[in-house]
């Protein structure tokens, strides 16, 4: 029987996180222990006052030095204490800092589909929320809770030297208050990972119903009567309410109980007293001392949340960054020529859907044009995202220049390739700035020119900013035709030898889409164009028209050969043509 392998504890993998900054949170818990010991020292000097004055000679310069010791001892302890919280903060930042990048690194390496069937409100969650879940964990319970934690122990153990009896009497208190808090946190893992789960359904109603705000004011909706909002809105808030609702009455319980410490010691020592088996000065040093312990659990216990959630906080970070990658080498192969081959390629999306793609086979030869068109859901964007290599092949493989794309450092593959979606995404930043992502170092002569390649320069230069206009989130101060083209621009202005173009088209107007055509033909003299369209006018032209059809191959020619051989191709022209007639 195979064996389990031992997953690691959140705590250690939450260290191994830390790695870089190990020596500065170590640090940090030195100065937090000298910042104990230096707290420690007005509770001993107040015991030792108090001694004194029931001596019945105290010493008055012994009284001010102990006067002074104390105000040393409470100096040190706000200076060690501070710099301790200092040291650990800025480490934490820095710990933080790493992670976020790691986690958005790690999104570049993942195939792009565990992106995409990812809801980008739980991205957002995890690597905003789940990661700031951190900072109290690495800040404040590492320094802070060993702090609070030998405080007590500190003074337990020389309660025990004065009187095992008292000591015990001083403990009565914090153990039921333990227990009560251990009642209230048995369920604290389980109802937090609920929560989270709680959160992230929220989240994602939340990005959906923004994302769709203009079908839902368009057909007179609100976020109260969007159901899925509304529902995950309310089921969040009530889940709080009933955890909270059960939880209180332990709650209540041990902030109660815990810092009760006198109503043990006080009538336990009185006894002791009156029997003279314990002194008045060692009665009144223990009543000083005991008050001392329940400040510091009380303090250490308000990390009891931390140290529940750190678990689920680590798990949801891990499943991002152990997530499989798309396994590239480093090394830059040799590429003899930019012809792609598709060999017995089949993909599924995952195991519990069926195959996407089944026995593909095709080849596109440099220099050419080749259209991919068939039924929505055929497999023609799949394709087009296999070659762009943003998936691995479930089978067979797909080669470019000889070398099998799998053997293609992934920086060499994307320096071959320009890939303009359907789905056009502009940043928040200038026109300019979005078209240069096509090539850094592009002059603002290169970008304009690139602009004008692509039909867009007229409508940037009427902007009241012109190239400097901000082009808003995901491109939402232009429309989506000007988005397109912004867009083509961009792969212009890359000059790859092989151009993807996934209904690149399909927003652009008739007025303006001739003239793209056109840019488009002469971009593609020498390279190779892969076009996925529904407008079958526009790739008629094509060197290589492929039909494809529930994930195979139904025909594959020119123009005039699929018209004659293909029923399929033949049906879709015709009805194309007979669109066109009615508008």
């Amino acid at each position: 029987m195979k064996q389990k392998t031992k997953q690691p504890s959140p705590f250690s993998v939450l260290w191994k996180w830390a790695g870089p900054h190990h020596g500065s949170f170590i640090y940090s818990v030195l100065l937090a222990v000298f910042g104990v010991a230096s707290s420690m020292i007005p509770y001993f000097c107040i015991a030792a006052i108090i001694k004194q004055l029931l001596s019945g000679n105290p010493d008055s310069g012994s009284c001010v030095r102990l006067c002074l010791y104390a105000l040393a001892g409470y100096c040190g302890k706000v200076l060690f204490a501070n710099l301790s919280t200092a040291v650990s903060h800025t480490a934490t930042f820095h710990t933080l800092r790493d992670l976020r990048k790691a986690l958005m690194a790690k999104l570049s390496r993942v195939p792009l589909g565990t992106v995409l069937d990812t809801p980008s409100g739980q991205y957002k969650t995890t690597i905003v929320d789940r990661v700031e879940g951190m900072e109290s964990t690495l800040a404040h319970l590492i320094p802070e809770m060993t702090s609070n934690a030998l405080i007590p122990a500190a003074i337990l153990i020389y309660l025990f030297i004065l009187d095992w009896r008292m000591a015990l009497a001083s403990l009565f208190s914090l153990i039921v208050g333990f227990i009560c808090a251990m009642l209230s946190g048995k369920t604290y893992a389980a109802r937090w990972e609920g929560a989270v789960k709680a959160g992230h359904t929220m989240a994602d109603a939340i990005v959906e119903y923004i994302g769709g705000i203009q079908v839902v004011k368009a057909f007179s909706q609100s976020a109260g009567s969007y159901r899925k909002y509304a529902d995950a809105v309310n089921y969040n808030a009530n889940y709080y309410v009933d955890w909270m609702r059960d939880s209180q009455k332990y709650m209540c319980m041990w902030t109660a109980v815990i810092p009760s410490v006198l109503i043990s010691v006080l009538p336990v020592g009185f006894a002791l007293w009156a029997f003279e088996s314990l002194s008045l000065p060692d009665f009144l040093t223990i009543i000083v001392l005991s008050l001392g312990l329940t400040g510091p659990i009380i303090a250490a216990m308000s990390f009891v949340d931390d140290l529940a959630v750190v678990g689920s906080n680590v798990a949801e970070i891990s499943a991002i960054l152990d997530a499989p990658e798309l396994i590239r080498p480093d090394t830059p192969v040799n590429l003899k020529d930019h012809e792609i081959r598709l060999k017995d390629v089949s993909f599924s999306y995952n195991q519990e859907s069926g195959p996407v793609l089944d026995h593909i086979n095709l080849e596109i030869h440099p220099g050419t044009v080749t259209a991919l068109v068939g039924p929505s859901g055929s497999g023609k964007s799949t394709i087009a995202k296999l070659i762009a290599g943003f998936w691995d092949v479930t089978n067979g493989a797909i080669t470019l220049g000889g070398q099998d794309l799998r053997a293609i450092p992934q920086d060499q593959q994307n320096s071959q390739i320009a890939y303009v979606s359907q789905d056009t995404y502009l940043f928040d930043r200038t026109i300019r700035e979005n078209i240069r992502m096509g090539r850094r170092d592009a002059t603002d002569e290169e970008v304009e020119a690139a602009a004008r390649a692509a039909g867009c320069h007229s409508f940037i230069t009427a902007l009241d900013h012109g190239y400097d206009t901000m082009s808003g989130g995901s491109g939402g101060h232009l429309s989506g035709g000007e988005k397109q083209r912004v867009s083509i621009a961009r792969a212009i202005l890359k000059d790859a030898p092989i151009i993807i173009l996934d209904e690149a088209t399909a927003s652009i107007d008739p007025e303006n889409e001739a003239s793209i055509q056109r840019a488009l033909s002469a971009l593609a003299q020498g390279k190779t164009l892969i076009v996925i369209a529904h407008r079958l006018s526009t790739i008629a032209d094509a060197d290589q028209i492929v039909v494809i059809q529930r994930g195979k191959i139904a025909g594959r020619g020119t123009q005039q050969q699929l018209l004659a051989s293909c029923p399929l191709y033949a049906s879709m022209w015709q009805s194309h043509l007979d669109a066109r007639d009615k508008l």
